[in-house]
């Protein structure tokens, strides 16, 4: 062991301190600590409370945000489904339109189509009788200067000529109408 010789004689031992020393530094000890409680642990709990006080206010400005941010995108959401519901509807009554009118034009067609059908029977029924006229007066001038010839005399009599035409084509038709009744 090592002992540091006093000057009176006295030896000290280095792991043991003087008195004087441990007065010395429970006195300096004392001034620290009550200068650190004066004026540095105060400054340093406000700084704490500051700190603690914007890291609360943060949390709770982002937790207000947050808050907002799901009100919104409910919102959003909100408004993204009655706008894809909305364009349903739109696309089925679109659909119901374009079927309506599809309908509506397929009935005009047939409608049409009837009306020149209806209008080509009338035309052809006016030229088979425009036709069974012009073939009538045909027949009897045929017919009346076959007979005339037959006969041996002349048949240019308007109205006996016309008797004898009708009774021909009466006569022709009757004919014409047991026939077609016997093929039945």
């Amino acid at each position: 062991m090592y002992v540091v010789p006093l000057s009176g004689g006295e030896k000290l031992n280095p792991l043991i301190p003087h008195p004087v020393e441990i007065v010395l530094a429970v006195v300096f000890f004392g001034v620290l600590y009550f200068a650190f409680k004066k004026w540095f642990v105060p400054a340093f709990e406000e700084i704490h409370a500051e700190r603690t006080a914007a890291i609360e206010g943060g949390l709770q400005a982002a937790a207000t945000k947050q808050a907002e941010v799901d009100a919104k995108l409910a919102v959003l959401e909100q408004q993204l489904s009655e706008a894809r519901h909305e364009a349903a509807r739109i696309r089925d009554e679109a659909r119901e339109q374009g079927d309506a009118i599809v309908a509506e034009a397929r009935e005009q067609a047939q409608s049409e189509a009837s009306r020149i059908v209806e209008h080509g029977k009338t035309q052809i029924e006016a030229e088979r009788q425009q036709a069974v006229t012009s073939l009538r007066a045909e027949v009897g001038t045929l017919a009346t200067s076959l007979a005339g010839r037959i006969v041996g005399e002349s048949l240019d009599d308007d109205e006996r000529s016309a008797r004898v035409v009708d009774r021909f084509l009466a006569d022709l038709e009757a004919h014409n109408a047991t026939a077609s009744g016997a093929q039945s």
